[in-house]
C-alpha cells in the first residue's frame, strides 16, 4: 500500500519522536485537560468563579505554548540556533513563576490569614501579616524570574544585567505617586485592624456611602453598597483619607447606638410628644421588627429646640448594622402612623413672623395764603 506524500512526513515525525518528547507533549496535554480541577483545587476559598476562569485559561495557554514550543524545537529548528530553545526555555519558567507565586499566596492566606464570616458564609480574609508577606514573596519571584530571563537572553555580563534592572528600577521610581500611596494606605489599614472584610461602614467626604467592605486589594477596596446594592471601587488611598465610621465595632455590649429625629411645631406639647413615640416603640416591638434590641428601653430626648419647630430625638440598639437602612425605614413607617393616630403632624412648620407698623403722619404744610 503506497502511502501519500503527508502521511509519508506523518510517519517519519513519529518514528522519531523519543520518549522525552513522548512525556513533554502527554504531560502538558493532561495538564491542559485537568486544568480546571486543579486550579479549583487550589484556588482560595474566596476566589470567584471569574478569576478561577482567567487562571484556567492562562495556565492552559501557556501549557500549550510550551508543548508547541518543545515541538518546533525539537522538530524544525536547527540544532545549532538557540532561540528555539531560549523561548522554550522562557515559557517554562514563567509557568512555573506563575505557579510559584500563586501557590505561596495561598499557602500565606491560609497560615496567616483570618476566618470570619460575611453574609453567612465561612472564608479567609486578609491581614497584614500575609498582606505583607505575600507581597515579599511575590516581589522575591519576580525578581528571579526576571533576573533569570535577562540571563537567557544572552545579557551574562554583570554590566547588562544590572542594566536591565536599573531600567526597570526608574521606571518603577517614575511610577511610584501612581501605585505606592495605594499600596501603603492598603497595608496601613490592614495593620490598623479598624477596617477589615465583612464590616459595615459609613463613608462621609462627598456624598455618603453606606456599605460593607468586601476586599481589600492591592492598590483598592471592594465596597458593596448596601443601600444601592452594587459594588464600588475605591482606591485605597482616597478611602483613608475620608472620614470612615465603622458601624460594625460597636463602643458597648448593646450594639449600634442609632437615632430617629422628629421636627414637631411648638403648639403641640411636650405632655403629647412622648405618649405618641412610646405608643410608636411598642408597635415596633410588638411587629418584631427585625434587627432591633428590643430589650432595651427606647430613649427620648429633646434635641434641639429651633426657630419653627422642636426636634425630638429617639434612640435604638441594633447589633446588624448591615440592616440599618431597613430598620430605619419600618421604624419610620411606624412612627408615622401612629402620630397620626395621636394627631400629631411630622411635617417641619415655617414659622413667618411680621410686624406691621402704621406709616408715620407727614407734618401738615402752611399755606401760603
Amino acid at each position: 500500500m503506497t502511502l501519500s506524500p503527508l502521511q509519508q512526513k506523518l510517519t517519519a515525525l513519529l518514528s522519531g519522536m523519543d520518549t522525552l518528547t513522548w512525556v513533554v507533549i502527554l504531560l502538558n496535554l493532561i495538564l491542559i485537560v485537568f486544568a480546571r480541577p486543579l486550579v479549583r483545587l487550589a484556588s482560595g476559598e474566596e476566589d470567584k468563579v471569574s478569576r478561577q476562569r482567567l487562571r484556567i485559561h492562562v495556565l492552559q495557554a501557556l501549557n500549550l505554548a510550551i508543548m508547541l514550543g518543545f515541538i518546533y524545537w525539537h522538530f524544525f529548528a536547527s540544532t545549532e540556533g538557540r532561540w528555539g530553545r531560549t523561548l522554550l526555555g522562557i515559557l517554562v519558567l514563567l509557568y512555573l513563576a506563575y505557579l510559584v507565586a500563586h501557590l505561596l499566596g495561598i499557602w500565606i492566606l491560609r497560615r496567616y490569614g483570618k476566618r470570619k464570616q460575611i453574609r453567612g458564609d465561612w472564608r479567609r480574609v486578609e491581614t497584614y501579616q500575609s498582606r505583607l508577606l505575600t507581597l515579599m514573596a511575590r516581589i522575591f519571584v519576580a525578581v528571579v524570574t526576571l533576573i533569570s530571563v535577562v540571563r537567557m537572553l544572552g545579557f551574562e555580563s554583570q554590566l547588562q544585567t544590572t542594566g536591565v534592572l536599573g531600567f526597570i528600577g526608574v521606571f518603577l521610581a517614575l511610577t511610584q505617586a501612581t501605585w505606592a500611596p495605594d499600596l501603603f494606605s492598603g497595608l496601613i489599614m490592614l495593620q490598623s485592624d479598624i477596617l477589615e472584610e465583612g464590616d459595615v461602614i459609613r463613608v462621609k467626604g462627598g456624598e455618603p456611602l453606606y456599605a460593607m467592605v468586601f476586599k481589600t486589594k492591592m492598590f483598592h477596596t471592594e465596597l458593596l453598597d448596601i443601600v444601592g446594592n452594587h459594588r464600588v471601587l475605591v482606591r485605597n488611598a482616597a478611602l483613608r483619607d475620608q472620614a470612615i465610621h465603622n458601624l460594625s465595632k460597636f463602643a458597648s455590649a448593646r450594639g449600634l447606638r442609632e437615632r430617629l429625629d422628629f421636627k414637631i411645631g411648638y403648639d403641640t406639647p411636650p405632655a403629647k410628644v412622648r405618649p405618641m413615640l412610646e405608643a410608636a416603640w411598642q408597635k415596633a416591638i410588638e411587629a418584631q421588627t427585625e434587627g432591633v434590641e428590643s430589650q432595651f428601653p427606647l430613649e427620648i430626648r429633646l434635641n434641639e429646640t429651633g426657630d419653627h419647630a422642636l426636634e425630638w430625638s429617639v434612640f435604638y440598639y441594633t447589633k446588624q448594622p448591615e440592616r440599618l437602612p431597613a430598620i430605619r425605614q419600618a421604624l419610620n413607617e411606624i412612627f408615622l402612623k401612629t402620630a397620626v393616630e395621636h394627631g400629631i403632624s411630622l411635617a417641619t412648620p415655617s414659622t413667618h413672623v411680621v410686624a406691621l407698623e402704621p406709616p408715620p403722619q407727614s407734618a401738615a404744610t402752611p399755606g401760603t395764603g
